[in-house]
């Protein structure tokens, strides 16, 4: 239970000097951790998958379990399903309706190159200037120039780089089992070298840190069910196919702003060209769809979930999203609403602990009395 200390900190609000230090570093952090992505991501995952797996660990261990042993047996069991999954999967996709991976690619893959050129097609047709510069034509021309040089000049890196970052990617499980078994143990650990009159406000950030992070992900969970109900019932009055299954990819694609939906739109736009090849108003009516949900998602859903979920004012959300990808790229997209949140209840705790007189005065005290109690025996 948290102490009186506690209530009268919710209380107390953070100033514009207070708040001016949480964005400015929550901007230098930014651009720190963009230098430091390799560990980042891991952590990222390793820290999804704590959240998902601490409700399970705290009922084995109202069971009666210790924490070594609960947090052992949640993650084999949780790894040991997520195996099970991927095997499944690879087994179900080795043969897939329609012929193999490769040709169901490529069929995709030319259902959207089809519709780039109708559209350009029909371009040309409406605007006689793009037809005097042979837009079709110089389209064309680029395709094939891409898909020739493709894998000579990217496919040799992208396969370097994804070897690169296996290693780090393998670091999620072993942070997220630590995280269970030793995260009692390191809270104690920083609760140990806090001055005893700022002791219970210490817990209470601590506390709040952890709530923030929950939230965040909760947000997030919230988020993801409302863009794949949007999209997908956008997706099926216009008659594409699979529309569940792309607005849930396409959701989560969205976790990271931008970028993300853009893959997105490009995915749900070369399957409704394929689907409809002689019709591109449903791949036109496509994009129509995915534009609006990404407006509902980024001015609406975004500050209404993660935002309130973070307790931050929807303004501060959408204009630090912005923030975070013009410092940061894609990384600081996706980091910067937990990051803020984070920042800010340790920006705001730390605020009423330098400005409270009544906490001052207890530590000065007790520092006071340490210093007496040392030196009573020094005295002649």
């Amino acid at each position: 239970m948290i102490g009186p200390g506690a209530a009268m900190l919710r209380g107390e609000r953070a100033g514009p000097v207070v708040w001016s230090c949480i964005i400015g570093v929550t901007c230098l952090m930014l651009v720190l951790l963009e230098h430091m992505l390799w560990l980042v991501l891991p952590f990222i995952f390793g820290t999804v998958t704590y959240y998902m797996l601490l409700g399970p660990m705290r009922s084995l261990l109202r069971a009666g379990f210790t924490r070594n042993v609960a947090s052992i047996l949640v993650s084999l069991a949780f790894f040991g399903v997520l195996g099970l999954a991927l095997a499944a999967a690879m087994a179900w996709s080795s043969a897939p309706e329609g012929g193999s991976w490769h040709a169901v690619g490529t069929r995709y893959l030319d259902g959207g190159v089809a519709f780039v050129r109708t559209t350009m097609a029909l371009l040309e047709a409406k605007v006689p200037l793009l037809a005097e510069m042979h837009l079709t034509a110089l389209v064309n021309r680029q395709f094939t120039a891409f898909t020739d040089e493709f894998a000579q000049r990217h496919l040799t890196t992208i396969v370097v780089t994804a070897a690169g970052w296996l290693p780090s990617l393998l670091l999620a499980p072993f942070l997220a089992f630590f995280f269970l078994r030793d995260s009692l143990r390191f809270k104690k650990f920083l609760a140990r070298a806090v001055p005893n009159a700022y002791f219970e406000r210490t817990l209470f950030l601590l506390h709040q840190v952890d709530q923030t992070a929950r939230r965040y992900f909760d947000g997030l969970l919230k988020l993801t069910i409302l863009d794949t109900i949007v999209l997908a019932f956008g997706l099926w009055i216009i008659g594409v196919s699979s529309p569940l299954l792309l607005g849930f990819i396409s959701a989560i694609l969205a976790w990271v702003p931008f970028v993300g939906s853009i893959a997105g739109c490009l995915m749900v736009v070369i399957v409704a060209a394929t689907d409809a090849p002689s019709n591109p108003l449903v791949a036109y009516g496509a994009i129509v769809v995915f534009i609006m949900a990404r407006l509902l998602d980024d001015f609406v859903f975004m500050p209404l979930t993660l935002g309130r979920s973070l307790h931050i004012h929807p303004l501060v959300t959408v204009l630090m999203i912005f923030v975070g990808g013009m410092l940061s790229g894609v990384a600081g997209l996706m980091l910067v609403l937990p990051l803020l949140g984070v920042v800010m209840v340790v920006g705001e705790t730390l605020g009423v602990l330098m400005t409270s007189p009544r906490l001052r005065a207890r530590h000065r005290y007790a520092k006071a009395l340490r210093e007496k109690q040392a030196s009573a025996d020094l005295k002649v």
